[in-house]
């Protein structure tokens, strides 16, 4: 008598196993739980992220001349006021001046020298910690020492003298004061973007190095022709890093040196928030610059992903 074996079902290639099945099935009930180790951080987020955001778009359209005084609403007075005033107009320009001058200067310089450091030259690795070192200085203690270099009794103007050339009077002059902080900028942000980039190249395939010296690249074409197309995913990162700086933090550099002037000359628009808030009292005023500053910001880092994103 014939027996009768059953034969296992017969899988396709592509099909897979019952339990991968069963894992997929897992991944995506995982995926749609809502991620509850998340809550805290996004708790954080929302009240201290999130929060002051709102809470500056509302004062923007309130009539608030200082703490103790009970707001009330403004409307729109507050960005028509903001609009014609001459004193806002020049701060955007000086900051304007300030970002469209000194990033560019600032990213390049960093890529230079992040380049030579990855070349892995003699004391390299002393190097890295020297180009660091103006991100562990404070901002008045910076202040200070700029200001011994740059007021007219300065280290250079006694070296201007040696040489015969007269000096100026640098955070004095509206000709040079601007002039002068975006100095202070750089002197502050190629070392550590320098080191941020570094770590980057530091990745670069060997190979591919290898490949284009054989080719007869010399150090300028790799430079620019292996590893900035390589890096300038990680470059734009950095120059959003420092755009952001330069915008929203610049108030500090101008309350410690210049104070804004001569008259409006180093007055940006971080610093007319300061102003505004904590000098005038005017609380709706300074927070409706807060907002342009909020959007420019945004626009700022929209242009620079487009500018410095990777193409491939």
């Amino acid at each position: 008598m014939a027996v009768l074996v059953e034969e296992p079902p017969v899988r396709s290639a592509g099909t897979p196993p019952n339990r991968s099945r069963r894992g997929a099935t897992g991944v995506g009930e995982a995926r749609g739980r809502f991620p509850t180790f998340a809550i805290p951080a996004l708790v954080w987020y929302g009240l201290f992220m999130i929060g002051p955001v709102v809470a500056m778009i509302v004062i923007a359209f309130l009539s608030w001349p200082g703490m103790l005084v009970t707001p009330t609403f403004a409307g729109l007075d507050n960005f028509r006021v903001l609009f014609s005033d001459e004193t806002f107009w020049a701060a955007v320009r000086n900051s304007t001046i300030q970002i469209v001058v000194g990033l560019p200067v600032m990213i390049v310089l960093a890529f230079l020298l992040a380049f030579h450091v990855v070349q892995k030259p003699r004391g390299h690795k002393v190097l890295r910690y020297l180009l660091f070192i103006p991100a562990l200085i404070s901002a008045p203690a910076t202040a200070m020492m700029f200001y011994a270099m740059l007021n007219p009794d300065g280290l250079v103007n006694g070296v201007l003298a040696t040489l015969g050339i007269g000096g100026k009077a640098w955070l004095a002059d509206p000709t040079t004061a601007l002039g002068a902080l975006i100095v202070v900028d750089l002197w502050a942000g190629i070392g550590y973007s320098a080191v941020l980039i570094a770590s980057r190249l530091d990745g670069v395939d060997g190979e591919v190095v290898q490949a284009a010296r054989m080719d007869g690249a010399g150090s300028w074409r790799l430079a620019w022709g292996v590893y900035w197309p390589i890096a300038r995913d990680f470059i734009g990162v950095v120059a959003m890093l420092q755009f952001l700086s330069m915008l929203f933090s610049s108030a500090q550099n101008v309350l410690l040196l210049t104070q804004g002037g001569p008259g409006t000359a180093t007055t940006t628009l971080s610093y007319l928030v300061y102003q505004k808030a904590f000098v005038d009292t005017d609380l709706g005023y300074s927070q409706a610059v807060g907002v342009v500053l909020f959007v420019l910001g945004l626009v700022g880092m929209f242009i620079i992903r487009r500018v410095l994103r990777k193409t491939h």
